[in-house]
């Protein structure tokens, strides 16, 4: 299908891709093409194979020197130490293996749901489809903020303009036309009927026709020069990667001491080495990165299953500290069903009944709905519309929607804009329905919405050959444009007294927290052929007012009582009117009674200074755009502010990717904001922000709790070899059940903690400040303090042992006791702040299972007759359990009742104060 679309008429490319203009492609014809074609995908970096993941494990030096160990203990004869050494390394290397797997799979999943989207027309129905199953002759519709999903020839534009400096060079976007350009060879920074996969719509609309997809596109031919990122590590990652390197040196120092001095004592030289390697593959927290990682994607799924994807992994981190939530009001604080309530007409009020998408409804009021003015405000409201109204997943046409009667009425919904939906609904409940109307007044032209124009025009061809203008937007700005209104049919000079009354109509409406659309219409004369903004756009006739109401979500408003106990401030953000803003601030608790509104001409007139300062006092900011926002969020970051801020269309993408947290929508959001967010929400809901932030602070927490868990428990490790060394006394432990204990102490209890169960009272907390310290709180004090614990615990049972004396059973009781130490103390590490029995033993049932599995294996080594020799221990009785359980157990018994004691002094006090 090579060839030189951009020279063919829009009727050739379609006969030649064998597409219907109207219907686009059967799905018959799609699975055909997709099997002809392949799927809409640029190569990709060839995946890390699952025995490369697996050998990856064996490359790491202290693994290898173990295993350089192992060989040197097989040609010693100790065979039975070789074989336990190898499958414990195995053991390890196959833990190692499932976490990166699950790992991959995890980022291989958020891949997957941040896929581009496309619009197309398959069979005459609009539906939005991943990119990936585009083919050659697809019809994809185009809009603002989308990015292009294959290479198009199109086919009909609305002012529409292209960034395409990915592939040109060109920063400035293209505008783009639809007409053929016979000729000689067309650059491709000319070729102005094209559009390019990778490029933006950066304004307008249009239609296109696929042509190329994957690599048989513009950006698939260059895409070898393009090297596909690794997956990018958090500011958390590389602080313990730089840690886990301290750590190594640290240990291999004292690791080295240990050998030195016992070869200085007479230990054999081989078992000094070999109990040397061992201590440091046990002191050394190897497993620090992948557990961090794990830890990373599991809480990444959970976010996920709370409506909250993120596509870079830093964000995940950087939603612990974040201080301030800037969002949009429509959608995201409420609920997006928006549904027009009142029109206003000649002063008239009608009320308009009805809930959601579902076009019943009745108008009640004084007014007359066979004056010229409704029936135009009605054609405007259906006309000056791009969204499809929908039942059950179908496009339901005005001729057609007996088809779909009997479906519940919650299945109607909205494939577009939903402020476009609720005006689509308004008119079909009067019987205005777009289809049909446009059978004989069909659309020639439209000059789309712009945020700064804040208006949108269409031009219908009337049956008399005349040209129809229909308007909507903001009513200030359509205000400002109209010269005249109808008054008995018949058009009229609009008074400054008439201005003042439509404004008022308009505030009261803003006051019940409706927002308001104004509509106006002008007749252009058959011959008109000038249909820019300029020509169009002036001398209209004022038809009315359209006041829609989009109420709170419920969750949303719980949502943000829980960011300012978090210490979190929240602040809204809208094009609306002041008043509607204040409204549904108030509603929602984000806006005291007394509370400052800033509005965009008010930012107009501050300094960046003086924004900084007003930044820190407002919460709620109304009739802006989009460059306002970017303004914002540096003020606000300017002033020591960790900010997320939400978005969907593309002029939001510079303030969406300045925030530390970039947010988009889901559901509304374009796909060049999407590229530019850290954060994408699935179902456009605040509470899946503040829900993301909780699991933000629950990762972190998680990670601490581990980190101390493994640093404690290895502290106490090297202690234990090193002061018995240091203390003249016989090594405590073999090399062997130094690697043991390893495995069934490192491995599974600590990646439980992983998923463990965030505090309660984690959103009752102050954000994290983001260069705090892991250590930071104490945790640097606990650790250091609970390894003495666990090194001198294991030495008295040591010592014990002694005083029996049998080195068998001494080494028999300090293994154990060791072991069981750490797999106590593992429930002491689930909360900073509350103590085991309010955290509750159950609540993390994944590490109740693996502790109880891990003393199950370190049981088997001690009674299981064959292992008993590998393992060099001897059967324990009852008084040695005692010994081992008392000791061992000290820390969580003496902890927990410690605190209960301090927590009861504390409510004491608190009372007292009281």
């Amino acid at each position: 299908m090579a060839g030189r679309w951009y020279a063919l008429t829009g009727e050739e490319v379609l006969t030649k891709l064998q597409t219907d203009s109207k219907k686009g492609l059967n799905e018959k014809e799609v699975k055909e093409r997709l099997g002809r074609f392949g799927p809409n995908e640029l190569a990709r970096a060839a995946k890390t194979s699952l025995w490369s993941l697996f050998a990856n494990q064996f490359r790491d030096f202290m693994v290898l020197v173990l295993l350089a160990a192992t060989f040197i203990s097989g040609l010693l004869g100790e065979y039975a130490d070789a074989v336990t050494i190898m499958i414990i390394v195995v053991v390890n290397a196959i833990l190692g293996f499932v976490q990166e797997c699950r790992a991959e799979r995890s980022i291989e999943a958020l891949k997957q749901l941040t896929a581009p989207e496309a619009r197309v027309v398959r069979s005459g129905q609009e539906r939005k489809i991943p990119a990936s199953e585009l083919v050659p002759g697809d019809l994809v519709l185009l809009e603002e903020g989308d990015r292009i999903p294959a290479d198009l020839r199109l086919l009909l534009t609305a002012n529409l303009e292209i960034e395409e400096s990915s592939l040109t060079g060109e920063s400035v976007p293209v505008r783009k036309r639809e007409e053929a350009l016979p000729g000689q060879e067309v650059a491709l920074a000319d070729a102005r009927n094209m559009a390019y996969l990778g490029t933006a719509v950066t304004r307008g609309r249009g239609r296109g026709v696929v042509i190329h997809t994957g690599m048989s596109t513009e950006m698939g031919q260059i895409c070898g020069m393009i090297q596909e990122a690794g997956q990018e590590e958090t500011p958390l990652q590389r602080r313990l990667g730089q840690l886990g390197k301290g750590l190594v040196a640290f240990c291999l120092l004292i690791c080295a001491a240990v050998v030195v001095v016992g070869i200085a004592r007479g230990e054999e030289a081989y078992q000094m080495f070999l109990a040397g390697v061992s201590l440091a593959v046990a002191a050394i927290p190897e497993g620090l990165p992948a557990i961090v990682t794990v830890a990373l994607a599991i809480g990444v799924q959970r976010m996920i299953r709370r409506h909250a994807i993120i596509r870079k992994l830093p964000a995940v981190e950087t939603l612990g500290c974040a201080t301030v939530i800037c969002s949009d009001k429509t959608g995201t604080l409420t609920q997006n069903q928006m549904t027009v309530r009142k029109v206003v007409i000649n002063g008239d009020v009608f009320d308009i009944t009805g809930e959601g998408y579902d076009p019943k409804g009745e108008f009640e009021g004084r007014g007359d709905m066979r004056d010229i003015k409704f029936t135009l405000l009605m054609k405007a409201a259906a006309f000056c519309n791009n969204a499809v109204l929908e039942r059950g997943g179908v496009s339901v046409a005005g001729l057609f929607r007996g088809l779909v009667k009997g479906r519940p009425a919650h299945d109607w919904s909205i494939l577009g804009d939903p402020t476009e939906g609720a005006l689509l609904v308004m008119a079909a409940k009067a019987g205005y329905w777009r289809e049909r109307l446009e059978l004989k007044e069909p659309r020639i032209a439209e000059l789309p919405f712009d945020s700064d124009r804040k208006r949108m025009t269409v031009l219908h061809r009337q049956p008399s050959g005349k040209v129809a203008a229909y308007v909507k937007g903001a009513p200030d700005s359509i205000v400002e444009l109209c010269t005249h209104t109808y008054r008995g049919g018949i058009a009229v000079p609009l008074s400054a007294r008439d201005r003042e009354e439509i404004l008022r109509h308009n505030g009261l409406l803003a006051e019940k927290a409706l927002r308001v659309l104004a509509f106006a219409y002008r007749e252009l004369p058959a011959g008109a052929e000038e249909l820019s903004e300029e020509a169009v756009e002036q001398r209209l006739v004022f038809l009315g007012l359209a006041g829609m109401i989009d109420p709170p979500r419920p969750a949303a408003v719980t949502a943000v009582h829980t960011c300012h106990r978090a210490g979190i401030k929240v602040v809204m953000i809208t094009g609306d009117h002041p008043l509607t803003a204040r409204a549904v601030a108030l509603e929602l608790g984000i806006l005291s009674k007394k509370g400052d509104i800033l509005t965009g001409t008010e930012i107009d007139r501050l300094s960046d200074k003086q924004l900084q300062e007003a930044a820190g006092k407002v919460s709620v900011y109304a009739r802006l755009s989009p460059k306002h926002k970017l303004r914002i969020v540096r003020a606000l970051k300017q002033s020591g502010h960790v900010v997320a801020m939400t978005g969907d269309g593309v002029n939001d993408a510079p303030a969406v990717k300045e925030a530390d947290i970039g947010i988009a929508m889901g559901t509304t959001g374009t796909d060049v904001t999407k590229e530019a967010s850290a954060m994408v929400l699935s179902d456009d809901n605040f509470s899946s922000i503040v829900a993301a932030i909780e699991e933000g602070r629950g990762i972190y927490d998680n990670i601490r709790k581990f980190i101390r868990y493994l640093l404690s428990c290895n502290v106490g490790e090297v202690l234990t070899m090193f002061l018995a060394v240091l203390g003249g006394l016989p090594l405590p432990l073999v090399p062997i059940q130094i690697l043991w204990m390893n495995l069934v102490t490192d491995g599974l209890p600590a990646m439980a903690l992983g998923v463990d169960r965030y505090d309660r009272d984690i959103m009752n907390r102050p954000p994290r400040h983001p260069k705090e310290s892991v250590f930071s709180h104490g945790m640097t004090w606990r650790i250091g303090l609970n390894g003495v614990v666990i090194g001198a615990g294991t030495l008295l049972a040591f010592r014990i042992g002694l005083s029996l004396g049998d080195l068998a059973l001494a080494r028999t009781l300090a293994f154990n006791t060791l072991v069981f130490f750490q797999l106590f103390y593992v429930f002491i590490c689930r909360s900073e702040f509350h103590s085991i029995l309010e955290v509750g033993l159950g609540t993390n049932p994944y590490l109740v299972g693996a502790v109880l599995f891990s003393a199950t294996l370190q049981l088997a080594s001690v009674y299981v007759p064959f292992l008993q020799p590998v393992f060099h221990t001897v059967p324990l009785n009852g008084e040695h359990w005692a010994i081992i359980l008392a000791i061992s157990s000290a820390p969580i018994v003496w902890g927990t009742l410690f605190r209960s004691i301090a927590e009861r002094a504390k409510e004491k006090i608190m009372y007292l104060k009281v």
